[in-house]
């Protein structure tokens, strides 16, 4: 009896020593499991509107997939694989450590593993790769916690999320986009079973790199699942026969996104709170605006040696590119820099001196706002003093007068400050400032864009929006949508718009703008579409002929951008040696090759609005010539002349009679005036000044064209002469043919 109690008490005592230690167990498990651990890094996709995968942002290119989405045929080749007791055990597999123990004893050192699928997912997510026992004892408590806390349906979910395929690709989901191209799935049998075997080598069984040692892996795969009873022998044998049969959609960063994943990254920050870590880790699907044809159009061009002029043949200018949707408002393609590198310097966002590119925003879109303004309103184009400030013209001539359209034509400078003093530089400010451009500036360098902090291409891209967009101000956005990782709608761009200028006025500037292009400073290089825009370029006053920044800011009927060439410090060594011709060249390249059948070619006039008159151009006239005539039988002066074909055209008529010039007439689109009422004494000469009813401005005068009374009575009697002797020829002919 006393043994039996000794026996009993003993018996009693282990239990409750084995009992403490599972709870011990227990306890250590739920102090050492963090459950964030769990959450794991997860890819986040940028796709296009149209839902098209662009690229993955990653610290680990992991997109998570649920178990219901894993085929069975897939979670057996893993089960069988890795942990073939894997139903059976909670957390620890005694029997395969005993196993894998007694022959490693045997062997003499370790030559087989005893851990769980479920002791594997506690070691990737939970400890460090040392190999002490305390190490393993952590593992052993924490498997033996999961499989308390979850199910094994999920505990292999998290697994095929948690492993390691190689080749960057983290998660069966990755890894089957990887290797197969298609989702999780849709694998088939032998390309689960490839799988499977890739976690425990990924680089020796890479399907890539070792196709060979893939295949015996994979085969050695379907054996185990043959053994276990996933397949039949018949199966197995098969499905050994079949080759790999890779289809590699490895996602790569391609050079030409790099500016624009990284603006994005920041508006993710900026406007929605989201660090760069959280979208690199939180598997998010952000939907952006980028146009992948225009995107490496951009890129293509900056590498184009030809289109960036400079002085070192060492070091060649940057430049910087902006370009967003008319419409939307969302950004389509950006470019930093010719050498972009992420996280650097960026070009699109650095601000410089915009030069007469600024006019337009400043001076001629403000003044047009105004009642007493139109497109053919004449300035003053004369070199004037303004209390110490005395721009000048680039060619240094004054034409005295001249057209506000002509004036942004030719990039005029004298007319555009005379302007700008006009109108007042706060009212020009105010637009400045609804366009998205505040400066601190306050006097009239403005008009010339000679401002102190300059401003950066994507801020004059947002600026001229309002041209094309019926005179309304919308802000730039680079994520349309964005989506957590359970696909809810996290943020999306806002579409609001703020109005700037009346439709007249962005409609007018359309037509100016556009006639910079066809007829002015920006013709340089071949378009494919209808495009508006100004020229900028800023002199470097250290070289005759240098220059620091050259501009083309513009828009087509869809897209507006801004281009920016230079240094980003200009020295005697280091500048500019071609102007805004190579910005325009740029523009219209990158605009053609995102061109197709669908693309609106030609700016649409909204309604309720007045089209602008194209320009009337005069012509040179030096043939007049001046004759006697007679109408209704009375001696007259009939003038005639090579007139336009454009039949806008005035003509003004002057009689110059003894050395004083007197208008006399004016013929609106024809070549020729008869002048009824002439006078016989004195010399009297005439002349014809072409006029624009436009501008009401005259051209340059003709020649001078005269007929003297004696020269008419000269010509008189040489044609009576003439007739004379002709009558009295032709008996003579005659007898002479009756005489042969």
């Amino acid at each position: 009896m006393k043994k039996l109690g000794i026996g009993l008490i003993a018996t009693i005592a282990v239990f409750l020593i084995g009992l403490l230690g599972y709870l011990g167990i227990l306890l250590a498990g739920n102090y050492v499991i963090d459950e964030k651990k769990l959450v794991m890094n997860s890819a986040t996709q940028l796709v296009d509107e149209d839902g098209e995968l662009i690229t993955k942002l990653y610290f680990e290119n992991r997109e998570p997939v649920s178990i219901d989405d894993i085929p069975d045929h897939v979670q057996e080749a893993f089960v069988a694989t890795e942990d073939s007791r894997f139903y059976d055990h909670h957390g620890l597999d005694v029997k395969a450590i005993g196993r894998a123990l007694y022959r490693d004893i045997l062997a003499g050192k370790k030559v087989e593993g005893g851990s769980t699928i479920t002791q594997q997912l506690a070691k990737n997510v939970f400890l460090t790769n040392d190999k002490s026992w305390l190490r393993k004892t952590k593992e052993a408590v924490i498997a033996i916690n999961l499989e308390r806390n979850y199910s094994k349906e999920k505990i292999l979910e998290m697994y095929l999320n948690q492993i390691y395929f190689g080749h960057g690709a983290y998660g069966i989901q990755s890894a089957s986009t990887m290797f197969f191209n298609k989702p999780a799935s849709e694998l088939t049998v032998e390309e689960g079973a490839m799988l499977a075997g890739l976690p425990k080598a990924p680089s020796n069984y890479s399907p890539i790199n070792h196709p060979d040692e893939s295949k015996k892996r994979r085969d050695l795969v379907l054996s185990l699942m043959e053994k276990h009873d996933y397949l039949t022998p018949k199966e197995a044998v098969r499905l050994q026969g079949k080759t790999l049969a890779l289809d590699i959609a490895e996602v790569t960063k391609e050079p030409a996104f790099l500016t624009y994943i990284d603006m994005t990254l920041q508006e993710a920050k900026t406007r929605f709170n989201l660090s760069n870590e959280e979208v690199l880790r939180g598997g998010y699907k952000i939907v952006v605006p980028l146009d992948p044809s225009l995107q490496k159009a951009a890129y293509e061009q900056f590498q184009n040696e030809a289109l960036f002029p400079g002085s070192d043949p060492n070091t060649p200018p940057q430049g910087g590119f902006s370009m967003m949707d008319a419409s939307s408002g969302g950004v389509v393609a950006v470019q930093g820099g010719r050498d972009y590198v992420q996280k650097g310097l960026n070009h699109v966002t650095s601000k410089r001196q915009p030069g007469s590119a600024l006019k337009p925003l400043a001076v001629y879109g403000p003044a047009l706002e105004k009642k007493e303004y139109n497109p053919y309103t004449l300035l003053k184009d004369e070199k004037i003093d303004y209390d110490g400030y005395s721009p000048s013209n680039y060619n240094n001539q004054y034409e005295g007068q001249i057209s506000l359209y002509d004036a942004v034509r030719v990039s005029a400078n004298a007319p555009a400050v005379w302007l700008l003093n006009e109108i007042g530089i706060p009212y020009s400010k105010s637009y400045l400032e609804k366009s998205g451009l505040a400066i601190e500036d306050r006097d009239l360098k403005i008009a010339l864009g000679g401002i102190d902090k300059g401003v950066s291409p994507f801020e004059m891209m947002e600026a001229y929006r309002p041209f094309i967009g019926d005179g309304k101000h919308i802000e730039p956005y680079f994520i349309s949508k964005i989506y957590n990782n359970d696909g809810k709608l996290v943020g999306e761009a806002n579409q609001s718009e703020e109005k700037v200028y009346s439709k007249q006025t962005a409609w007018y500037m359309t037509r100016i703008l556009e006639g910079v292009v066809k007829n002015g400073t920006a013709t340089s290089g071949e378009a494919n579409v209808e495009i508006s825009g100004k020229t900028g370029t800023t002199s470097y006053e250290g070289v005759a002929g240098g220059s620091r920044d050259a501009w083309f800011v513009g828009y087509t009927p869809e897209f507006v951008g801004a281009v920016w060439m230079g240094y980003d410090r200009t020295t005697e060594s280091q500048f500019l040696t071609g102007g805004s011709e190579y910005p325009v060249q740029l523009f219209k390249k990158v605009v053609n090759a995102s061109l197709t059948e669908s693309s609106l070619k030609e700016f649409k006039k909204p309604s309720g609005v007045n089209d602008m008159e194209k320009p009337v151009s005069l012509p040179k006239i030096n043939d007049v010539k001046a004759q006697f005539d007679f109408l209704y039988g009375l001696p007259a002066i009939k003038l005639k002349w090579t007139a336009s074909s454009d039949k806008r055209v005035v003509y003004h008529i002057y009689e110059i009679k003894d050395g004083e010039r007197e208008q006399i007439a004016e013929v609106e689109g024809s070549g020729e005036y008869t002048r009824n009422s002439i006078s016989f004494f004195g010399s009297v000469s005439y002349e014809v000044v072409p006029y624009n009813p436009l501008t009401e401005q005259e051209g340059e005068a003709s020649n001078q064209a005269s007929v003297s009374l004696f020269e008419r009575f000269k010509n008189d009697k040489e044609e009576k002469t003439e007739k004379k002797e002709k009558k009295e020829k032709k008996p003579n002919d005659q007898e002479k043919q009756k005489n042969e």
